[in-house]
This record gives C-alpha cells, sequence and structure tokens, in this order.
C-alpha cells in the first residue's frame, strides 16, 4: 500500500486574514496613475498611501494607529510638482521617506511622530539630477543615507541624502527600467528593463556584472527581486502572455533553477519578500488575490503554499517590515492591501496552540541600525544587516532628525545647470537683501536697535518693529502703519 509523502515545512498551512472594518483606513483616494508601483510603503510606524491630488503630487501619511475614516482636514505632504510615482521608507529611520515624481525630482522627508493641521511642503533635500520622469526610490538595506533613483531618462543615481550629492551614475540601461532590488548586503542590485533583458549590476565599479536576455519570454513588464542566497526571483510573462514565475543563479543565467506558469491574468506580478522565513508573496495589480510560495534548496526549489483570496481587487500593497509585525499571535507578514477609497490590512498567521515566543518562527531580523557609513560603502566595504531578536517585540525609537550637511554644490556645478540638491535658500536672495541682512548685524545694539536703510526694496525686508511698532531709520520713508484687532 503506497502512502503519499508530504513535504515537510512549518509555513505549510500559513493563512492570510483581513483586519476587521475598524481595523482599516477608509476614504483614502489612491491615486490613479498609469504607474506599475505599489502605491503604498509602511513600516511599524506609520503608512504612506500615494493619493489624488490636485494642482501637483500627494501622498498621505498616517499613524498605524490612526485606524477608521480619515479626517478630512488630515495633512498632505505636497512638495512634488507633477504626480508622485514610488515612496519608500528608510530602513533605519522610520521618520525619513523618500519619494519621487513626474517632476524629474526626488524628495526627501522628515515625517514628525505627531502630525500637525497644516501640509508637510518643505522636504529635507531635494533631489535633481534625472532630465524626465523619476519612477523608482529604493534605500540602501545596510549603508545609511544611501538612496538609489531611476527615471525614464534610463538613468540611476545613487546619492548620499546626508549631503545632497550624487555620488554615482550608471547609464548601461538603453530603455525605461521596469524596477531595481538591492541584494542583502547592498554590493549589487539587479534590474529588469524594457529591452527584456535581466541585469545585474555593480554600482561602486559601474558596470553590469551579469545579465540574461528574456528570463521570460513575453513582451510584458518584469520584476526581479534577490533572495537571501543571492540568487534572483522574477516574475514575468510567457509568449502566450501566462503570468509566469522563476528562480535563477546570476553566476550561471543558461538555465533557470525553476520555471512556473500561474495563470493567463493581464495584471504585472509584485514580489514582496520574506528573508527570515525565504517566503515571496505575489500580488498582482487588479488580482483579488494574494499568492505565496516558499523558496527552498529541495526541487522543485519553489513550493506553492496557499492563496489568500477576496472580492475586490487591488489598487497596490505595501509590505511590513518584519520588525513590525505582532510576533504574539505568531504573525509572520502583514501586508497593507489598497482598494479604490480605503485599505486593508492583511495578516499571515502560522496557526500554533501555545501563546509562548515561537523561536523556529522569529530569527533574529534586521534592525534600524545602519551597518556601514557612507563614505564606507562607497570604499568599498560590505556589510550584512545588523540583527535584532523579536522575543520581547519591537518598540520603535523616537523620532530622530535627519541633519543634511550640504557642501558647497554651487562651486562644484556649473552655473548653467541647476544644481543637484536642494541649497540653502539665501544663497538665492538677491544682493540687496543679504547686505541689508549684513546691515542689520552690524548695527544691532543691546537696547532699541537702528538698521541703516538705502532703498525702498530694503525698507520692506528689513522692517523691523521695537517697543512701539516704529521702525526707526535714517533718511528713509514712513512704513504704513499696521492694524491690530
Amino acid at each position: 500500500m503506497s502512502r503519499s509523502i508530504v513535504r515537510q515545512s512549518k509555513f505549510r498551512h500559513v493563512f492570510g486574514q483581513a483586519g476587521k472594518t475598524e481595523q482599516g483606513y477608509d476614504d483614502i483616494r489612491v491615486s490613479k496613475v498609469t504607474w506599475d508601483s505599489s502605491f503604498c510603503a509602511v513600516n511599524p510606524k506609520f503608512l504612506a498611501v500615494i493619493v489624488e491630488s490636485s494642482g501637483g503630487g500627494a501622498f498621505l501619511v498616517l499613524p498605524l494607529s490612526k485606524m477608521g475614516r480619515l479626517d478630512k482636514n488630515h495633512p498632505l505632504v505636497t512638495g512634488h510638482t507633477g504626480p508622485v510615482l514610488d515612496i519608500d521608507w528608510c530602513p533605519h529611520n522610520d521618520n525619513i521617506l523618500a519619494s519621487c515624481s513626474e517632476d524629474t525630482t526626488a524628495m526627501v522627508w522628515q515625517i514628525p511622530d505627531q502630525m500637525g493641521t497644516r501640509p508637510i511642503s518643505e522636504p529635507i533635500v531635494v533631489l535633481e539630477g534625472h532630465s524626465k520622469r523619476v519612477g523608482i526610490v529604493t534605500w540602501h538595506p545596510t549603508a545609511r543615507n544611501i538612496l538609489l533613483t531611476a527615471g525614464s531618462d534610463n538613468l540611476i543615481i545613487i546619492w548620499n541624502v546626508g549631503t545632497g550629492e550624487a555620488l554615482i551614475s550608471m547609464d548601461d540601461h538603453p530603455d525605461l527600467i521596469y524596477n531595481v532590488s538591492w541584494n542583502r548586503n547592498g554590493s549589487l542590485f539587479c534590474t529588469t528593463c524594457k529591452d527584456r533583458r535581466l541585469r545585474v549590476c555593480d554600482p561602486r565599479k559601474r558596470e553590469v556584472v551579469a545579465e540574461r536576455m528574456a528570463p521570460h519570454e513575453g513582451i510584458r513588464p518584469m520584476r526581479a527581486i534577490f533572495t537571501r542566497d543571492g540568487n534572483l526571483f522574477t516574475t514575468g510573462f510567457t509568449r502566450m502572455s501566462q503570468r509566469e514565475l522563476g528562480l535563477w543563479d546570476p553566476t550561471s543565467f543558461e538555465e533557470p533553477i525553476a520555471l512556473l506558469e500561474l495563470d493567463t491574468s493581464n495584471g504585472v506580478l509584485l514580489p514582496y519578500y520574506d528573508p527570515d522565513t525565504n517566503m515571496v508573496y505575489l500580488c498582482g495589480k487588479g488580482d483579488s488575490s494574494i499568492r505565496y510560495f516558499e523558496i527552498t534548496e529541495e526541487p522543485p526549489y519553489v513550493h506553492y503554499l496557499s492563496t489568500f483570496s477576496s472580492k475586490e481587487p487591488q489598487r497596490g500593497m505595501g509590505f511590513m517590515p518584519k520588525r513590525g509585525v505582532d510576533v504574539s499571535k505568531c504573525e509572520i507578514a502583514r501586508l497593507y492591501k489598497l482598494h479604490d477609497k480605503k485599505c486593508e490590512p492583511i495578516a499571515m498567521t502560522v496557526p500554533r496552540k501555545s501563546d509562548l515566543f515561537q523561536d523556529d518562527l522569529y530569527p533574529d531580523t534586521a534592525g534600524s541600525d545602519p551597518a556601514l557609513e557612507p563614505e564606507e560603502w562607497l570604499e568599498g566595504r560590505d556589510e550584512d544587516p545588523i540583527l535584532q531578536s523579536l522575543r520581547d517585540g519591537y518598540v520603535p525609537p523616537k523620532s530622530r532628525e535627519l541633519k543634511v550637511a550640504k557642501k558647497n554644490v554651487l562651486d562644484s556645478r556649473p552655473t548653467t545647470r541647476r544644481s543637484m540638491s536642494s541649497c540653502d535658500g539665501s544663497a538665492n536672495l538677491p544682493g540687496t537683501i543679504q547686505d541689508c541682512r549684513k546691515t542689520s548685524h552690524q548695527h544691532r545694539r543691546t537696547g532699541p536697535f537702528q538698521v541703516l536703510l538705502t532703498t525702498q526694496t530694503e525698507v520692506k525686508v528689513a522692517e523691523v518693529y521695537v517697543g512701539s511698532r516704529q521702525l526707526l531709520q535714517d533718511g528713509a520713508p514712513q512704513p504704513r502703519q499696521r492694524c491690530t484687532s
């Protein structure tokens, strides 16, 4: 009598469960831009969603605890002059978020723990270097302040946001770049491109170290991510427009490790990878389901586990870092599904009877501390992420301000081109205003002081109200009295 042998895995029975209605986020006008990004980014403190906005681009940032119906007066993050295409939270600071837009810029934002009532419109730094829209933004996994952007000008730029400088620029792609993914220690990144090539790039050598022509035979967009073992997991389409996934060894691109056909849907499959469990979650835009697989070293290498299905299609998806999951409920992943007007959390759980901490489900995971400084990474050093235990749960640290030490960018770049980063606003002021500032500092006294003014422009700029709101001046017209209620 033969007996079927079932593969042993602690993740065989993982199931997805949508949050209750009161645990969701309602009345969110999700962006309708035709761009294949996730439109959502999440970390242990905040949820960020790209939303519809008139007069430019905007996105919404909500504390995770602020569930329910969105207040109509809740402030947006506005600063881009074109639609926002992609957003990404910094892995080393839960209050720092990067965004990119059709206005050819990328911006880095400091999000306060307590959101005020006014829109946030002043970024920490503006990164200007692309000539066309910027569609991809992603942080380095281990080095502090290193950010990668990719635009429709087929250019990849790596920035040090601590100084606003462009460190590395690569123009190896002849066509539109679909996605970029770093490996675990940030020494390499992989890209997929409209020319149907899968590339592995070494940014510090500024070269493509491996490439594969048409890992999927279809002409529809592909996606690729690195696994923790250094292999590449890809999603794409067959020649007959069936969706397909593959696993590749970048040192031997001739034959795939695994190739699996899925279905005939049209949506691009967005892969979300958990290196701790070696599981990958596939979310297709327009789909109403989430498939998840386990990657192992045993044939067939990519094992189908299960599917979470719901009634409504998804507009986008956010993936919570492992340090933000609820270990007391054996939650191994949490995704945030975007509908047309709401966001719904979906918890992936391993059924266990014990309430104790499950060591086998939660190995030490990547923490929020960077392993390298930008200069160390640029000099060629590589380090794996600094790990932390989840035994006692994760407590987000207090807000840490990102300080941008801007170098003299104006002197280092031609005067005919714009600066690669946002500069101090005083550098762009007219000479008369700067002279007026200097004059006011030179004539400051301990008591009521006098400002030497020479032109009407300087009168308007340097109005100083002392005591009874009068301006003491020599030979300049008296300003008009202001009314007070």
